[in-house]
């Protein structure tokens, strides 16, 4: 494992240690149990290594927004989705940092694509979303069709609205540091 590699997992192992215990958005599980749930199901699924990464690390944005971390009273979007890809750029390799930055976009998306999708979202996740901008309209479904890692989000926020269960068995941070340590290994162009 590279220098590089080491660092960038160190800092994360830091932040579940000292942060992972905080609330999760008005849910019932903490932000480590929601991101190892989230990873854990992704794992089970077969995910390749980069998407399983991407899957632990998408609420990372929740802890490192300069906007501080989300409250169910907020009246804005605290953009924790483009502040998570900030801290992960140049560390991980693009579909992971991309997939990072989309899985706010992915939920937009699916409210406006399945119509019972916005029926079975939280409470929370409701009002992130009216905060994020709603449903997407026609424009912004073929738009996000285009991207590269548009289905690559889509599954993680499959898995994202799957990982709020109380007392789910998980894997542990520990067990996805070598899964970290590989991704943060590959070249960030790659």
């Amino acid at each position: 494992m590279s220098a590089h590699a080491d660092d960038i997992v160190a800092l994360i192992a830091d932040i579940f240690e000292r942060r992972g215990a905080e609330a999760y958005l008005g849910e019932a599980v903490t932000m480590a149990e929601h991101m190892l749930q989230t990873a854990t199901l992704a794992h089970h699924a077969g995910a390749p290594d980069a998407l399983v990464t991407a899957a632990l690390l998408h609420d990372i944005g929740h802890f490192t927004s300069e906007f501080g971390a989300y409250r169910d009273d907020d009246t804005v979007d605290r953009r924790h989705d483009d502040a998570g890809a900030k801290v992960l750029a140049g560390h991980f390799p693009p579909r992971v940092v991309e997939t990072v930055r989309l899985h706010v976009t992915a939920k937009r998306y699916l409210c406006a694509v399945e119509p019972a999708y916005y029926d079975a979202l939280s409470g929370a996740s409701k009002h992130s979303l009216k905060l994020q901008g709603g449903a997407m309209n026609a424009e912004e479904v073929a738009a996000f069709e285009q991207l590269r890692e548009h289905a690559d989000a889509v599954l993680v926020r499959r898995w994202d609205d799957a990982g709020k269960v109380p007392d789910m068995r998980t894997m542990t941070f520990e067990e996805f540091r070598p899964l970290l340590e590989r991704t943060a290994s590959c070249p960030p162009s790659g």
